[in-house]
């Protein structure tokens, strides 16, 4: 059997963690000492490390973590050492762990961004981890890619089948959800989204992962093709705006600017 579960670290941060019980995957391990806590409290080690990018709240822990296990990274280059590189197309697959990761190269957070998806081998759900491109009624800022790339990134992931199990790197998701309701503010499913995210928070759990079949009914930044979105994005900028790459771009900057 397998599972995903999600190790907080730092501020905001997530670690997913694929195991069977007794070793576990690391995606984007930004810090050491929560996760070694972690395994050690459950008997488990690390078996290999997944990196979407190089920013260091994502790699930050990665040397702590190998001067404890010999264990393989993969992912981008940069930020790294020792990177086996993670390309478009590639497929991964660890012993004793029964998924499968399929690598997608999602520019726009980062030039060189990748995101994994996790194929279960007994037909459960896949898994998208997916880093700082798709968060959770959201998307990473622009840091170095155009909007047409970040765009065609997360319109691929939200072709992924709606069961598939969004795991972000970050709980950005009721600020997030602050933000879509002003650009969608009668959207059903958004308010209905928002009532189980403050539940889930006051709980003091997360609010993922999440399906993409409700990220499809609820983040702007997947919806830009709809004409509510374009309208409201239109309205706010005071000029006409095309579906697609134009309104993403125009909602991207509304969002940096609140």
């Amino acid at each position: 059997m397998i599972n995903v579960e999600a190790i907080p670290i730092l501020q905001d941060n997530y670690v997913w963690a694929v195991h069977n019980g007794r070793s576990a995957i690391l995606v984007d391990p930004g810090q050491a000492g929560p996760i070694l806590a972690w395994l050690k409290d459950r008997g488990m080690i690390a078996q290999a490390i997944l990196v979407t990018h190089h920013h260091n709240d994502h790699v930050g822990g990665i040397a702590e973590l190998l001067a404890h296990y010999a264990i393989p990274v993969y992912g981008p280059a940069r930020g790294v050492a020792k990177t086996i590189p993670a390309r478009d197309g590639k497929t991964l697959s660890f012993a004793g762990i029964d998924m499968i990761f399929d690598v997608f190269e999602t520019p726009g957070h980062t030039l060189d961004h990748v995101c994994y998806v996790g194929r279960d081998e007994h037909g459960g759900p896949a898994h998208l981890f997916c880093g700082d491109t798709l968060f959770s009624v959201g998307s990473g800022r622009l840091f170095e890619g155009t909007p047409a790339q970040m765009y065609a990134s997360l319109t691929r992931l939200a072709e992924l089948p709606g069961d598939t199990q969004v795991c972000c790197a970050h709980e950005y998701t009721l600020d997030n959800i602050a933000f879509a309701l002003e650009a969608e503010p009668d959207n059903a499913d958004l308010q209905a989204r928002h009532a189980q995210a403050l539940a889930l928070r006051k709980r003091g759990e997360a609010t993922l992962p999440v399906s993409m079949a409700v990220e499809r009914g609820t983040n702007p930044f997947l919806r830009c093709d709809l004409p509510g979105l374009v309208e409201a994005a239109s309205q706010h900028f005071k000029t006409a705006l095309k579906p697609g790459t134009e309104t993403f771009a125009a909602i991207r900057t509304w969002k940096d600017e609140t």
